[in-house]
């Protein structure tokens, strides 16, 4: 025991403690659940996996009733931005999808996948990632189907928390072991059997946000928890990184993320801003344990660790599966005392009463109490607010409680929302201190609700609006559309009737133009219709002595002409004696034989053709001249 408070003093001693402003120190009561390891439960008869475990939009269901499925399969798929998948804890056969009660405030039942077990638990071809090689973007890429999320009770979506760039801003890893709340001992004893896989675990957060620093918050009321993770950060050296176990003073609420932060680096998150935005995140021990398990062996998040204590024969910390019935893990505590009122699910301070005792374990279910009207005396009644200012003191955000609690009760929620209502954590520590009984915390988480709901209303009333103006505008564009399709077609049948005009004036000035040109005196219809018709008489007798000529020549052809025609040219006989008078100087005796009839045949041939064609040509002009002149008269 000297052993380890040296170590606590050592350690504390190694660096500066920045406290925070109140907090409170209620008793401890994790002793009970410290003195065995971690234990194993077995299959249950059934899991009941309820879709809404996480913080953001409820998964989409991937198996079917009557299905087959195999351990860590995955069952529902994470749906939009903020979400997380969900696997099956075991191998067996989906029973049901349906609604049942869940572990939750309202006692509402939700969707929830029923799975069967085989007993064979028989698990998926699993797929570890070398994350040290890895891409970041494809490994925090891969996060999204781990189903991981916070297991420090907020279950926000780990994937989220990371960046895939190693650009992320942040310079400081701040693992967050303080577990400050009464009764839960889950990372306690998870730190002191599994510091190794733990440390291997931050590793991998380190290397996906780029942090230079890691810095491990552990109370001090946890010593030997403290002295092995101090043993494991020992062992793993990383590259241009410090990594370091600091130990705090133990003082409710230290394990708020916020608060942790104030205590190791004196750092204040302004109230409306992220953590992020100051180069720092915050992990559960739990979650970066459930990295290591994800990539070094291929496991999703299917189990956590989960104090089963209170008014049970045996508290004891225990592996349990997702959606494992409530009475499995309470029979392997030993059972409940025979007082056991109801369940507590999470802490004393800030955990809530279960609707019902058959709820399964989720994500969220880091603790669970059984309770007993010894443990937990029913709350007094509350008495009138003495203004004594107790809970302003306790309070670890610096706000003003009492005014708060004014306000909610007024339904004064727009003055509230002034006091900084929603930087409440809820943490519990002013109605624990309020001599008066007040269940101050009731009425924050009233005041929030219905602040929620009316800004619920109003945006839901200005999106109604906005879709109302834009129905508004697209009627008013369509009529205006209308209107100017309208008018084109108007300004087409003006067009066209303006074309039509034009074309029937100048039809008219053409026939002006042509009884012009016809007539010597304008204006005369009769003597325009009398040079047409001259016209057309004198294009038929030229057609006819054209063809007149053509049927001579045709005559001539055929030995019908008379003599004085058959009869060859004298130039062309002249022509042959001469050049049959050369042959027979030249001692040749052959004479050139010539046809007279064969070429008078040929040039009459020639002739009748020329006039054929010459007649066609006069036929063809004069049907022109007759066309033309019906034209103009039309």
């Amino acid at each position: 025991m000297n052993a380890l408070v040296n170590l606590t003093s050592l350690l504390k001693s190694a660096k500066e403690i920045f406290p925070f402003h109140g907090g409170v120190h209620p008793p401890e009561n994790k002793a009970q659940s410290t003195q065995l390891p971690i234990g194993q439960l077995s299959l249950p008869e059934k899991l009941v996996l309820p879709l809404r475990q996480h913080v953001g939009n409820i998964p989409k269901v991937k198996v079917s009733i009557g299905e087959h499925v195999l351990k860590g399969q995955l069952i529902a798929e994470a749906e939009g931005a903020v979400s997380a998948a969900i696997h099956a804890p075991t191998s067996g056969t989906i029973f049901s999808i349906a609604d049942a009660t869940i572990p939750h405030p309202s006692g509402l039942p939700d969707r929830c996948i029923t799975l069967i077990p085989d007993g064979k638990d028989t698990w998926i071809d699993k797929k570890p990632q070398n994350w040290r090689t890895g891409d970041r973007k494809n490994l925090v890429a891969s996060l999204r189907l781990s189903g991981i999320v916070g297991l420090g009770g907020a279950t926000f979506p780990t994937h989220i928390k990371l960046r895939a760039d190693g650009k992320s801003g942040v310079h400081t890893l701040i693992i967050n072991a303080a577990e400050c709340e009464p009764y839960i001992t889950c990372d306690d004893r998870l730190m002191r059997e599994r510091a190794d896989e733990i440390v291997q675990g931050i590793a991998i957060a380190q290397f996906m946000l780029g942090a230079e620093r890691v810095i491990i918050g552990i109370e001090d009321n946890k010593p030997e928890a403290a002295k092995a993770m101090e043993a494991a950060v020992n062992k793993v050296a990383i590259a241009n990184t410090k990594m370091e176990v600091v130990v705090v003073p133990t003082l409710y609420p230290s394990g708020d993320a916020r608060r942790l932060v104030h205590l190791v680096l004196g750092t204040e998150i302004p109230h409306d801003k992220r953590s992020t935005e100051v180069g720092l995140q915050v992990f559960n021990v739990a979650t970066v344990l459930a990295l290591y398990r994800y990539f070094e062996f291929g496991e999703p998040s299917i189990s956590r660790i989960v104090s089963m204590t209170g008014n049970v024969q045996q508290p004891q910390n225990f592996e349990v599966l997702f959606g494992t019935p409530l009475p499995h893990l309470v029979t392997a505590a030993g059972g409940a005392k025979a007082d056991t009122s109801h369940y507590i699910m999470g802490g004393p301070m800030m955990g809530f009463a279960l609707p019902d005792e058959n709820v399964p374990i989720t994500k969220a279910a880091n603790c669970i109490i059984a309770a007993s009207p010894n443990l937990f005396a029913p709350p007094p009644p509350a008495m009138p607010c003495i203004r004594c200012a107790r809970c302003a003191d306790a309070c670890p955000v610096n706000l003003q409680p009492q005014e708060l609690y004014w306000f909610a009760k007024a339904d004064n929620f727009e003055k509230a929302n002034d006091y900084k209502l929603f930087d409440c954590i809820e943490c519990g520590a002013c109605s624990y201190v309020c001599p008066s009984n007040i269940p101050l915390v009731q009425y924050y988480r009233y005041a929030k609700s219905e602040i929620i709901a009316a800004d619920k209303a109003k945006e839901a009333a200005d999106l109604a609006r906005e879709r109302n103006d834009f129905r508004l505008a697209r009627i008013e564009r369509e009529k205006l559309e209308r209107a100017q399709k309208h008018a084109e077609r108007a300004e087409a049948g003006k067009a066209a009737a303006a074309k039509l005009a034009a074309e029937k004036a100048a039809n008219g000035a053409i026939k002006d133009a042509l009884e012009t040109n016809i007539h010597a005196a304008p204006g005369d219809a009769k003597d325009n219709e009398a040079d047409v018709q001259k016209a057309a008489k004198q294009a038929a007798i030229a057609a006819a002595i054209e063809r007149a000529k053509a049927a001579k020549a045709a005559a001539v052809a055929s030995g019908d002409a008379p003599k004085n025609v058959v009869n060859a040219d004298a130039s062309v006989k002249k022509e042959i004696a001469e050049i049959d008078a050369r042959r027979d100087a030249v001692g040749l005796s052959e004479k050139l034989a010539v046809d007279p009839v064969a070429v008078e045949d040929k040039q009459a041939k020639i002739a009748a053709a020329i006039a054929k064609a010459k007649a066609a040509k006069a036929a063809a002009d004069a049907v022109k001249l007759i066309e033309n002149a019906s034209e103009n008269k039309e």
